[in-house]
């Protein structure tokens, strides 16, 4: 059975990627950073591991722990989204907390990429998925606040851009995701979709993928979405 590994699983959109993939048969591997807090990731019977995917010596030991074991799908998923409102208004953003954002939305994709790319190249059709968002398009910015997120987003798209072009050559399908706005604890209660359409549409985005979508921004829905 094909085997995917998921960040960020706790819950929200990385709980119902779990959930689907289990449900159609594939071997989950699922990480976040306190397991024992997560008694819906645990019931789901994945194979759960906690994992702070910003601790370079967590991701080497994970590393070590799944090294032989191939990966098809490789979802990077843990992300987080500090201060929201006012918080995050001009004149009143701390630096820290945006360091925090730069550190879990950017860096850390491009690290776990780096430590699993053996396990991706077993595969015969390897993905890197990551879980990206609309907010952090240049396109289509039009409207004030939430700079901390937007930026650690548009951070990653190049993140993405740059696997793209590094691991052509070894046929790593390389996307950027936007899940939609989504109803969990993240996006809030007046998103407009439910988790399990927006992680039915982006495995299908996952799923339909060849090389020469490697690259690009896509959306839940199957659009590309400009950078």
């Amino acid at each position: 059975m094909p085997t995917v590994l998921i960040t960020g699983a706790s819950r929200g959109i990385g709980l119902e990627f779990v959930r689907q993939y289990r449900a159609d048969g594939w071997d989950v591997i699922a990480t976040c950073r306190t397991p024992e807090n997560a008694p819906e990731l645990q019931a789901t019977g994945a194979e759960v591991h906690g994992l702070d995917v910003t601790d370079e010596a967590a991701l080497a030991g994970m590393g070590r722990t799944l090294a032989g074991r191939t990966i098809d799908v490789l979802i990077n998923n843990a992300g987080i989204y500090p201060l929201k409102g006012p918080q995050g208004a001009f004149g009143a953003i701390p630096v820290e907390p945006w360091m925090e954002a730069l550190r879990t939305n950017i860096i850390a994709p491009w690290k776990v990429a780096e430590t699993f790319i053996g396990n991706l190249e077993r595969a015969d059709r390897p993905v890197l998925a990551t879980v990206s968002s609309k907010m952090g398009s240049i396109a289509e910015a039009s409207s004030p606040g939430s700079v901390v997120y937007r930026t650690s987003k548009t951070g990653v798209n190049m993140v993405v851009k740059g696997l793209s072009i590094e691991l052509a050559s070894r046929g790593v399908i390389c996307l950027a995701l936007h899940p939609g706005w989504v109803r969990t604890d993240m996006g809030g209660p007046n998103g407009l979709i439910d988790a399990t359409e927006s992680v039915t549409g982006l495995r299908a985005v996952i799923a339909g993928a060849s090389t020469a979508d490697s690259g690009t921004f896509r959306g839940y829905d199957g659009a590309t979405i400009p950078w």
